[in-house]
């Protein structure tokens, strides 16, 4: 029995992963809130994701606890948390959708040379999604809490000190700091001073720990609180991404897995480091021995949602709807950056409609755009996995669009390339019980002896698999140069 955690940026989710079984036979999970500024901030407290940890553990039967092995955290990327010595958390929690501190990438970037040459060096241009200018607006903004700092952690890093009350991280997390030197797993000295040249910001860095490695184990106290045996391992869990990467079996080339969410996530594992000259790819490592190439764009199904919402539609309305309309929407096309965009990056970036006209300002039209521009904005992605030579033969669809017909046949169509469902919706959080089981496997490092321990666990709902259609390929193909047109000529007014 292993116990999965997933600590993501709308709810928490906890499972128990029975490997005999090859089944999850528990779950809880707790609604988390946001702190939304117009600024661009987003921020949690982290006291709120350890009361929404307890409360998701208190869904689940105390004999299934009782049985629990081993735990793995997944938690949502590049988010700062700001600890003390004594343990305190210092100040809110700074998101990854948080884009406040645009000022403090330039800065950075700025202080090392520029932005590609911290592409070259470290793998990552410095953008207002990661870790590394959120620390430094501390710096600029709150001193006292920026003067207190000890260490320097992700969100699945403090899930991992709650639990075991040691500091460390592990290589695929942190390379969404900008902070790692993805090529030679160590921290970059380099980008350290950069975000601050007055202060040695090594001496909070926590330690990496090995892929497949326990980071520590469950104290009796803790454990005891929880209803859990003390003493069982902590495994070093991942970035949400990375323990997503397990969940669909992305441990070997070839695989291209695509969340899609508020947010849309594409990866892809590599055997080497993939950096990408032009900064789309972020340049990741995976959280098994190699590498995971990621690509996140801000505004996926935010997209569909707002049109849903728009015109009072149910999700089921809402697919009938674009299958009302015809593939390019009649002309009509939205640019869906309401949260601004990470890709491209557009961090001041709004929301478009263009191409209207008194024939085709319909529901359904602009329902189909909102959907049709979710997916261009990943194919733009797609684009640059293949300029960085990644061979691509199937799409892996998880998150909660993944179960709409008309969201897999798009994507379909549009990546060219066959889309296979995963039965289970656990996603990062059956990633994270996975990486728990693999404490016990003696193979990592070698990606396809885990490939195969994984895939041994992985279910796909066979009757939901898609094949693009030559047809919809062609008219596609049309509507997304239409889009980029499009954006090429609005990106002007958002830079």
């Amino acid at each position: 029995m292993y116990l999965g955690i997933d600590l993501g940026t709308q709810s928490l989710k906890a499972i128990v992963y029975d490997a005999e079984q090859r089944q999850v036979v528990a779950s809880g999970s707790s609604e988390l809130d946001m702190i939304s500024k117009p600024d661009g901030t987003r921020e949690q407290l982290a006291e709120w994701w350890i009361a929404a940890l307890a409360s998701s553990l208190q869904q689940i039967d105390p004999k299934t606890k009782a049985a629990v092995t081993a735990i793995g955290v997944s938690g949502q990327q590049h988010g700062f948390v700001p600890v003390a010595a004594d343990g305190r958390v210092l100040a809110p929690v700074k998101l990854w959708c948080d884009t406040a501190t645009t000022a403090e990438c330039d800065e950075i970037a700025e202080a090392f040379g520029g932005q590609q040459r911290c592409i070259d060096e470290v793998g990552n241009a410095i953008l207002p999604g990661y870790t590394a200018p959120k620390i430094r607006w501390l710096r600029n903004h709150r001193p006292d809490a920026y003067q207190a700092l000890a260490t320097i952690m992700l969100p699945h890093d403090y899930l991992n000190f709650y639990l075991t009350g040691e500091r460390f991280t592990e290589c695929g997390d942190a390379s969404g700091t900008a902070l790692l030197d993805v090529k030679e797993r160590c921290w970059h000295g380099g980008i350290l001073e950069a975000v601050d040249g007055d202060r040695d910001l090594s001496d909070c860095l926590p330690a990496l720990v090995g892929a497949g490695e326990a980071g520590g184990t469950l104290p009796a106290a803790v454990a005891s609180s929880m209803g859990l045996p003390p003493g069982i391992p902590v495994a070093c869990g991942g970035g949400d991404n990375m323990m997503a990467a397990i969940a669909t079996g992305n441990l070997v080339p070839g695989r291209l897995t695509v969340s899609l969410g508020t947010s849309g996530t594409m990866f892809a594992y590599s055997d080497r480091p993939c950096v990408d000259s032009g900064g789309e790819l972020a340049a990741f490592c995976s959280s098994t021995g190699g590498w995971l190439p990621l690509l996140c764009t801000m505004n996926c199904t935010v997209a569909t949602e707002q049109a849903r919402d728009l015109f009072k539609m149910d999700v089921g309305s809402l697919d009938r709807a674009i299958m009302d309309s015809p593939v390019g929407a009649n002309g009509l096309v939205v640019l869906p950056f309401y949260n601004g965009e990470r890709t491209p990056n557009l961090p001041n970036g709004k929301g478009c409609v263009m191409g209207l006209n008194v024939d085709n300002m319909t529901p359904a039209n602009i329902a189909r755009a909102s959907m049709e521009a979710a997916v261009f904005g990943l194919r733009l992605g797609l684009e640059a996995f293949r300029r960085n030579g990644c061979e691509l033969s199937e799409v892996r669809l998880t998150g909660g669009a993944a179960r709409s017909e008309v969201w897999r046949q798009m994507v379909a169509d549009n990546f060219e390339l066959p889309v296979k469902l995963l039965a289970a919706e656990e996603g990062a959080a059956l990633g994270a019980a996975l990486n728990a089981m693999l404490l016990d496997s003696k193979a990592h490092g070698d990606s396809a002896a885990l490939a195969a321990i994984v895939d041994d666990h992985i279910v796909f709902d066979d009757s939901a698999t898609t094949h693009p259609q030559a047809d919809s390929v062609s008219a596609y193909s049309e509507g997304y140069q239409v889009y980029q047109n499009y954006l090429n000529q609005l990106k002007p007014l958002f830079e």
